[in-house]
């Protein structure tokens, strides 16, 4: 069976809708070239205890969002956005994150699958940037 029979096959999850957010980007691109900065938090998943220990010595923290596109728009700093699926809902950590960045100037979501991912995304790249660095403080 090749790769994508494979994905049409497997089982709908966050890590799945988050893959298909990713390559709705990556088609993108060509009109938004700055969606080739989105990336990916990886602060999930299951490790081994040593594993785990080594990556929170390296400064992992429980609760950052899973995605962040570092672009500024409309006096916001970038998006970052936590995904779920299905039931799941936020943990404590990740809503002090999102409040804690929201403080800091930064647009936050939390989306349910990749379609409403995509619809933050494409929303937040319409606002309008900040103005350019040569026309910052002329008038004065």
């Amino acid at each position: 069976m090749g790769y994508y029979k494979r994905q049409q096959y497997r089982k709908r999850s966050e890590a799945t809708e988050q893959e298909t957010v990713i390559q709705w980007c990556g088609w993108h691109e060509g009109k938004h070239p700055e969606l080739k900065l989105i990336y990916h938090v990886p602060n999930g998943g299951s490790r081994n205890t040593i594993e785990a220990a080594n990556l929170k010595r390296q400064g992992v923290k429980a609760g950052v969002p899973d995605l962040c596109l570092p672009v500024p728009k409309n006096g916001f700093h970038g998006l970052y956005i936590e995904m779920k699926y299905g039931k799941n809902k936020t943990t404590e950590k990740q809503e002090e994150w999102l409040e804690a960045l929201r403080e800091q100037g930064y647009y936050t979501a939390v989306c349910y699958g990749a379609e409403e991912a995509e619809t933050v995304i494409a929303s937040y790249l319409q606002m309008a940037g900040y103005p350019a660095l040569e026309q910052a403080g002329k008038g004065e």
